[in-house]
């Protein structure tokens, strides 16, 4: 199974830091947060990831360069303009093959164990939800019996965590450009092709200086 990292956003909430690096390379314990997946993806088994940018990109690529460090042999679907998360995927599926894969947020930072997501995919999409944060409380979907769903009591919402199985399917009928990825989610859900599951781990969604200072405290507690 091939792996996807979602690193194209601009971090704006995130300046001056983002203002002359991209988000997955600002650093939390002294690592970029990008390295953070690469380890943990590399430890899980994966082999080959598939990496877009836009927003600085190039120097993800110097940084990174080709994986070998990793164990990995990493490959970039870089874009000239940004083309959200749907367009970004859709972009890059030439280099992610017709089997399902895993996408993850470059911006998250978890220490969820990618190796449980190895395994066949049934249905369009797997998604790992997670409690929801202070500054998401609504949450996005609901977690039925192992299936998600979009409609229900909005109380038991939970969270999508940017950590994902797809398949290829779920894209058909999309054109390049760029689109979001929710609106396919809930049509594949309407359908009932989208499983899940409820992560209790570590999680944090690193869109703002003091969520990163979250991640640094978590790093300093874990050596």
């Amino acid at each position: 199974m091939k792996a996807m990292i979602l690193a194209a956003g601009k971090g704006e909430r995130m300046r001056p830091l983002t203002l002359h690096t991209p988000k997955p390379l600002v650093r939390a314990g002294g690592v970029p947060l990008i390295e953070y997946h690469l380890r943990a993806l590399a430890q899980a088994g994966f082999t080959e990831i598939v990496i877009n940018h836009a927003w600085l990109g190039q120097q993800i690529e110097d940084h990174l360069g080709d994986g070998a460090r990793f164990g990995l042999s990493i490959r970039y679907s870089a874009e000239g303009e940004p083309l959200e998360t749907g367009g970004g995927i859709f972009q890059a599926l030439p280099l992610l093959g017709v089997e399902p894969f895993l996408v993850v947020n470059g911006d998250i930072w978890t220490d969820y164990d990618f190796s449980r997501l190895r395994q066949p995919l049934d249905g369009l999409a797997h998604l790992v939800l997670v409690d929801n944060p202070a500054h998401h409380p609504t949450g996005d979907f609901l977690l039925q019996g192992g299936t998600v769903t979009d409609e229900g009591e909005a109380a038991a919402r939970l969270t999508y965590s940017g950590i994902a199985v797809l398949h290829p399917a779920l894209f058909a009928g999309c054109s390049a450009g760029a689109f979001k990825l929710a609106p396919l989610y809930r049509q594949a859900m309407a359908a009932g092709k989208v499983s899940g599951e409820h992560f209790t781990g570590r999680w944090v969604d690193v869109g703002t200086h003091e969520r990163l200072a979250e991640v640094e405290a978590l790093v300093q507690g874990r050596h």
